[in-house]
Formats: C-alpha cells, structure tokens, sequence
C-alpha cells in the first residue's frame, strides 16, 4: 500500500502538471497577459496537493497497519487505479470544455448529465474529433495507470510500536496538504485565484477540485420558492419592477430589470468612488443614531455629509452587506452571490459596470481576501486589483483578523494619491472590529477590559477619522465620492422574528462637494450603488432594482434573517417564514412589534421581492446583456 501510495502520488502530480502546462501553453496569449506561467503553475501544485491528498488519505494512513496483507494491498490497487484515471478523465475533458464555456469541468459538467441522450447527440455531432481524440488519450493514460497501479504489492511489515507511529505521521502529513495552508482559513478556488481572467483562475485548479467543488456549493442554493412559496413569473417581475419605478413590460424581456439611469449630477470628470465598508459597526455605537457615544469620529463626518438615519442592512453577514454594496443584489435564503458557483463570472457589479466607463478598480482588506470567497469573486466580476494582508508592508499591528484598520487606511491614502487622473472605484473594507477584539496599543483611552467590542468600535471610530483628516487635505479629496456604511450590526439577536434594530446601520455619503444633509427616509443598503453611480456623474445601464436616492423616495428596507425574510415599508413590517402564513406588525424604533391584520397586498409585494432575485440568479438574469450566461434548461418553472 506504502508503495502504490508512492506510485500514485508521484504520477497524479505527474499528470495534474503535464495538463495544466499544455493548457497554459494552448493559452499562452493570455497566460503571458496575466503574469506567466510560475504564478498559474505553482498555485496548481496547491491545490493538486489539496485534491491528491483527498483521494489518498485513507489508504496512506490506513498503509501502516494494513499494507502488508496481500487483500488489502489489492482493493488500494483498485482504488488507485479509478481515482488516477477519473482525474485523466476531466484533464482529458477540459479543452473541449474550455473551448465551449472559457472554464475548466465545472458544475454544467455534472448538469448536463440530466440530460445524456441530448448530450451524447451534441458531443458526437459538434465534438466528434475532439470525442474520440478523447477517448484514444484516455485509453493510453489508462494503460499507463494498469501499468503503474494495476498491480498489487503488499509491503514489508512494521514492527508492532512502528505501525501507530507512521500512521499518525501520514496523517499529519494528509491533513496539512487538504488545509493547504497554515493560516486560520483552508485551502479553496479563492486561494489561488490570482488575475481577472476568470478562465486563468480555473486553470490554477485541476478539473476534478473544479467540479467536486462546484457539487458541494450547490448545497448553499437554497430555492426562496422552497422556502416561502411561489408565484407566477410575469406577476412577480410586474410587482418587482413597478416597486422599482420601472415599467411593465420590460424594455428587454430577458433582462427584466436592465433599465438605462442618467445621473442626476453632471460632473466635469467621471468622479472616483470610494466605498468604505465598516465591520459590523451597527446602529447602536452610534449617538447620532439613538444608540453608545462610541463613534464620535464618524458621528461628526454624519454632521457634514449626506447622512441616511433610516439605512438598513440586508443580513447579518459580511458576505450580505459586499453583497448588496457592490452588486446591489436582493438577499435570499441562499448564501450571498459571493459564494455561489453561478455567480462567479459574469455577475453584474459595480466594478465591471465602472471598469467600462475607464475606471480601474480595486478591493482593498486588511485580512486574507480568500476569506468567503471574496477574492474569486471580485476577480471574476470586473475588480482588477486585491490587495490584502500579504500586500501590506510593515503594517502596525496584525491581529488574528488581518492588519489593523489604520493599515488599511495607510494602504487607501497611498494608492489613491497614486491614482492621479484614472478615475478608480475602491471597495476597502475593515476588520479590526471582530472578535477576539484585537487592536494597537496607544491609540484610544480603553474602559475596562481592552478586549470588548465597545473599546474596538471605539479604535475602528478613531482610525476612521485620522484617515478622513488626511483625506481632507489630499489632491484626491475634491474628486472622490465616498460611502461610509456598514456591512451589518454585531451581536443581531432577539426574540422577534427579524430584530429589525440589529439591521439599522450608519450610512453617509460626502466629499467631492457633497451638501451636508440629514436624510431620514428608509432606505435599504440595495439603495446606495444606484445612488452613488449618480453621484459621481456617470451615465449608464445597469439591472439594480435599488432606487437612486437623488431621484426617488423608495420607504421600504429588505432583510434576511437566516431562512426568516423581513420586508419593512414604512411602518408596517411583512415577516415571511419557512413554511408558515406571512404575519404583519406594525413596527415602531427600537423594539416594539404590534401584531395587526394581514394586507394581502403587501404580503404579495414581499413575497414578489423574495422570489426575483432567487429567479435572477438561477436564469443567469442579473447582469448586463454582454455577460449573460450560456442558458442551460428551459426557463419553464415558477419563480423561486
């Protein structure tokens, strides 16, 4: 067993890498584009480490004890023999694949096999050079596996203490190669994504990681028609679209809510944008808000900006709060978009709507952006630059989050007075408020114990103002758009259904000649990117269904409370749970509920706004007409 684990590990590289730089050699153009081959080849052999060590754990570790009877020296043969030619299988796979959808196997792969009469038909009449060149290679790489593994040797037998010991150092071997790093979050597609050439990132991944991972994220889509129950399409889009300020029919039947929207605010130059999005810095830190005298600095910013005092986050996630600011997605009982596989490429986003208007943009993150996909993500969707933890050059403070948030800030100041005349986007988003509440020495007057969440709220306050001091008085000040909001509350707790408290967040827009003002209508997080393309004066088309806040009243907010949705439009909160009859409060700041009557209307008008997006997502709807997505099954079933 010791001896076929050898065989098999050795040719597995063997085989990963000889594909991956004929592929990359196929591609070359584009390779050479993105940096060459060492970045793609050596963030392959991490993650074929990853996928090899799955496939032989169980014999390598069980080698010691086992491997020198003859039986089971057989049935590891075997196993071999299948786990080396399946992945022979997708590598031999891949181009044909890559040809037809610019992606190694992913989960079409395992979809199209639903459908194998159509399949077969397709591949034998439109690939039928590339089928049986196909099959030929993989008949001659199967011969080679019998040749290397199809032929069982048991080992030599270990003396009695030995066997236990070579086991537990197998196993310690095995689990740092499916980790795949040492850092606090393992190994996946986000951690060797390295370019914006979403093709490029799947060929640092081996075709079968590819699609075993595309099958395990297929548990996070999780169908809001499942959940709450359906509606016919045509009624759904005419509710959602007529919410929007959008008309019925819609100008562009496949893409229902793609509408042009003029700014609001001419500018001599396309202004920069800059969205700082604050870690969990709900409410209730902030006194202008009704809540602790723990954000004086941001506070103060609220007294000379475009203030919403209504503003509500989606969830209660980080990946909610990205969600809703850079894409302007409604939420759904699903995992945010950042970590569905059909979201990955081709999803609409601010990055790659600015990236067509000259705009270079950028994700800036004291942390390790693989963290929730966030880096394969913002790749894939127009971002041209991450820069994380590992850019940071001799940061003040590192915590088990990542770089400080004053870090951060340094990082933001410098690349934005770089920037000079190209008009950039920059999605910066903190860390430092997050448990176990780390944070440096010397910056704040602490009460107490350091390590609340009350003094890190204070020192997340206080590096927020010392880089609005410097921002003031910096050349990029006069044409630079920021948002400060964010992501969600901390601590969202509560015997409601939606603790509608826990989902109210600071939000204020300011810079760049910005009128201080107090706004206090209700607005939802889906509201700002529509707003802010308005106000840094760029004239566009877009699929938001948020309402632009220079325009519009919109007096509705949108949350997602686990499997629990809330649809809160003025004072009357719609709460739709799994399963169960929709009930109605009317909700009064912070915490009272009133059961009262149900309005069939409005329980339609939130229903219809939980199925659109969960229906955008699985038709491939969101996003501009160039993006769309290969259509892969009848558009025939209700919303969901």
């Amino acid at each position: 067993m010791r001896h076929s684990t050898l065989i098999f590990v050795v040719a597995a590289f063997a085989l990963l890498t000889l594909s991956r730089l004929a592929l990359a050699l196929w591609q070359w153009q584009r390779v050479r584009n993105a940096g060459g081959l060492a970045p793609l080849l050596l963030r392959g052999l991490r993650i074929d480490a990853h996928q090899i060590a799955v496939l032989a754990a169980l014999p390598a570790v069980l080698s010691p004890l086992f491997g020198h009877i003859p039986a089971a020296a057989a049935v590891t043969s075997v196993w071999y023999l299948v786990a080396f030619v399946l992945l022979a299988f997708l590598e031999v796979a891949t181009p044909p694949f890559i040809i037809e959808y610019d992606s190694r196997p992913n989960r079409l792969f395992v979809e199209y096999l639903k459908h194998p009469r159509e399949v077969s038909g397709m591949l034998w009449r439109g690939y039928k050079g590339a089928l049986l060149g196909g099959l030929g290679a993989l008949a001659v790489i199967g011969w080679a596996a019998w040749a290397l593994l199809g032929h069982a040797r048991p080992d030599a037998p270990l003396t009695w203490w030995q066997m236990p010991l070579a086991s537990v150092a197998i196993l310690a071997v095995v689990i740092l190669a499916i980790r795949g790093t040492l850092s606090h979050r393992p190994i996946n597609p986000s951690s060797v994504a390295y370019c914006a050439d979403g093709m490029l990132n799947t060929l640092a991944l081996n075709s079968l990681y590819n699609v075993f991972y595309a099958v395990y994220s297929m548990k996070n889509e999780k169908s809001a028609s499942a959940v709450y129950g359906g509606m016919d399409d045509d009624k759904m889009h005419e509710i959602v679209l007529a919410q929007s300020g959008l008309p019925y029919p819609p100008r562009n039947p496949d893409f229902p809510s793609l509408h042009p929207q003029p700014a609001t605010r001419q500018t001599p130059r396309p202004l920069n944008l800059v969205i700082i999005l604050e870690e969990s810095l709900g409410a209730q830190y902030s006194a202008a808000l009704g809540g602790a005298d723990l954000t004086p600095e941001l506070d103060a910013l609220a007294r000379e900006a475009w203030t919403f005092t209504r503003a509500y986050a989606t969830g209660t996630r980080s990946v909610r709060g990205l969600e809703a600011v850079t894409t302007g997605f409604l939420p759904t009982p699903a995992q945010a978009v950042l970590k569905l596989p059909r979201s990955q490429r081709g999803f609409f986003s601010l990055a790659d709507l600015l990236g067509r208007h000259g705009y270079h943009s950028r994700f800036i993150y004291g942390g390790e952006s693989h963290f929730d996909n966030m880096k394969g993500f913002f790749l894939g969707n127009g971002f041209r630059e991450i820069v994380d933890r590992q850019d940071f050059v001799d940061p003040a403070f590192v915590g088990t989050w990542g770089a400080s948030d004053e870090d951060m800030f340094n990082q933001l100041d410098r690349l934005l007075r770089e920037d000079g005349d190209r008009p950039s986007f920059t999605l910066a988003f903190s860390v430092s408020n997050h448990s176990p509440w780390e944070y440096p020495e010397g910056r704040i007057q602490t009460e107490g114990n350091p390590a609340t969440v009350e003094n890190t709220v204070r020192y997340a306050d206080w590096a927020l103002g010392r880089f609005f001091e410097r921002a003031k008085a910096s050349p990029y000040w006069e044409n630079t758009v920021f948002l400060v909001a964010a992501d969600h509350d901390s601590r969202v707790f509560g015997a409601s259904l939606v603790p509608v408290r826990h989902f109210h967040i600071p939000a204020v827009i300011l810079g760049a000649g910005i009128a201080a003002r107090r706004d206090d209508r209700l607005i939802s997080q889906i509201d700002l990117p529509p707003t802010l393309l308005s106000l840094i004066g760029v004239d566009t088309e877009h699929p938001m269904i948020g309402h632009d806040l220079t325009r519009s009243t919109p007096g509705r907010a949108i949350m997602q409370y686990d499997n629990t949705y809330g649809y809160l439009k003025g004072d009357d909160l719609l709460v739709l749970a799994p399963n169960k009859t929709p009930v109605q409060y009317r909700y009064t700041a912070p915490e009272d509920y009133a059961p009262v009557p149900l309005d069939a209307g409005l329980a339609t008008e939130a229903l219809a706004h939980a199925l659109w997006p969960s229906w955008a997502y699985r038709e491939g709807r969101y996003c501009l007409p160039s993006q769309a997505p290969v259509q892969t099954e009848p558009r025939t079933q209700p919303a969901s």
